[in-house]
């Protein structure tokens, strides 16, 4: 039964038959709930940023056009949700100057990358990924982790694909300072 395309259920559920709802829930909840937990760095809360996200996804599949892919359109709820629960929040982000990221030369960066350990590495990064904006979050997870494509992430994030492939540049050269002052 759930492995037909997302377009057979959809349309089942906008003619009425909700209970086709759940193959939906069952397929996607465990990558919406990976992508919020990134962005919101809290299980208790990115549990329940999952389930509003479905709640809202179910009470709009009507306006649902299928201009996108319904992964997309769901992944674009998800990031706006995770990403307007952190505004709402305080939290003490780390400002880095813009001059100090584009400073930074490309094989520094995969040479350091390359010489520490892994074990060690995953620690650092996992803090490192803690310190970004939100909306950064959500780009180095929506491609590192959900292997999102660029044009796709452009979609979920209503960015250009310039945009979204600079500011991916740009959260890596973030990330490899944040690891250094982890040294």
């Amino acid at each position: 039964m759930s492995t037909l395309p997302d377009a057979y259920y959809i349309e089942k559920i906008q003619a009425g038959e909700t209970e086709y709802f759940a193959v939906l829930l069952d397929r996607y909840s465990n990558s919406v709930f990976a992508l919020i937990i990134k962005i919101v760095s809290s299980r208790e809360d990115a549990e329940e940023l999952t389930q509003d996200v479905f709640l809202k996804v179910f009470s709009s599949l009507s306006s649902f056009q299928g201009n996108s892919l319904f992964s997309t359109w769901l992944y674009r709820i998800a990031c706006n949700i995770a990403i307007s629960f952190t505004r709402k929040k305080t939290y003490n982000w780390l400002a880095i100057n813009e001059s100090t990221i584009e400073n930074i030369p490309e094989d520094e960066l995969s040479n350091e990358v390359e010489q520490i350990e892994k074990e060690e590495q995953l620690v650092r990064l996992e803090k490192a990924l803690e310190q970004l904006l939100p909306d950064e979050r959500a780009l180095v997870s929506l491609y590192y982790m959900q292997e999102k494509q660029i044009d796709e992430i452009a979609s979920i994030t209503g960015l250009s694909i310039s945009n979204v492939k600079t500011k991916l540049h740009r959260c890596r050269k973030k990330i490899f300072l944040l690891m250094q002052t982890m040294l």
